[in-house]
């Protein structure tokens, strides 16, 4: 008799931990971008201006190859808190011409000829307007939501005499639009936290492309 064939146990996936959701820290990385844009905003406007400034006076280029060296610096930090935030993992930079130990001056002219510290101040420029944006879709998507889910209760209360808080005009307490807002704040709400990480996940990846990997 043939032997009978036996399929194989299916196994459970494992759950990977860098996949869980970064919806939360997605929304905290929105309402930071706002702080985060302006600081790297003024850094970049201000260094390239006083640079270009000083371009012909002795301290000119000491003092660009200073700012250069803090906005690198600055890039990695940004790496880390976007690969604690988002989950997008933010290889470490490695430099682009491995070998021997080289003088200063190479050292120096590497850097500029790297393409990543040019993309480094491009991003700093992006993040003031991309700041701005993630900040006022943060704020609208939470407070549209939060309000709607928190309408019922108000209204609740407002119907037993226990606050003083009221809905105008009086047709939006009536028991079927009070349950509509609810639902619609419980949609706003979930799917501004689905938008929330992928904008995360998006803004990370950008960041990789212009902080990390090499042009």
């Amino acid at each position: 008799m043939p032997k009978s064939i036996c399929a194989p146990k299916s196994q459970a996936t494992p759950i990977n931990p860098k996949r869980t959701p970064r919806a939360y820290s997605s929304v905290f990385f929105m309402l930071l971008g706002l702080a985060t844009g302006i600081v790297y905003f003024t850094t970049a406007i201000v260094g390239i201006a006083v640079s270009a400034g000083r371009a012909f006076l002795i301290v000119g280029f000491p003092f660009f190859l200073a700012f250069i060296g803090i906005a690198r610096v600055i890039s990695l930090g940004e790496g880390r808190l976007l690969e604690a935030m988002t989950g997008e993992r933010m290889p470490r930079r490695r430099p682009v011409h491995p070998g021997p130990a080289q003088s200063l001056w190479a050292r120096i002219v590497a850097m500029l000829k790297d393409a990543r510290t040019w993309t480094t101040l491009v991003y700093f420029i992006l993040m003031l307007p991309l700041g701005i944006a993630y900040f006022v879709a943060a704020v609208v998507g939470l407070f549209v939501g939060i309000a709607c889910i928190v309408a019922p209760i108000v209204g609740i209360l407002g119907h037993f005499d226990l606050t003083h808080a009221t809905i105008e005009p009086a047709w939006l307490a009536t028991p079927p639009v009070v349950v509509a807002m609810a639902f619609i704040g419980v949609v706003v709400l979930t799917t501004f936290m689905h938008v929330a990480r992928g904008i995360g996940r998006l803004h990370a990846r950008v960041a990789k492309r212009l902080l990390v990997t090499p042009g």
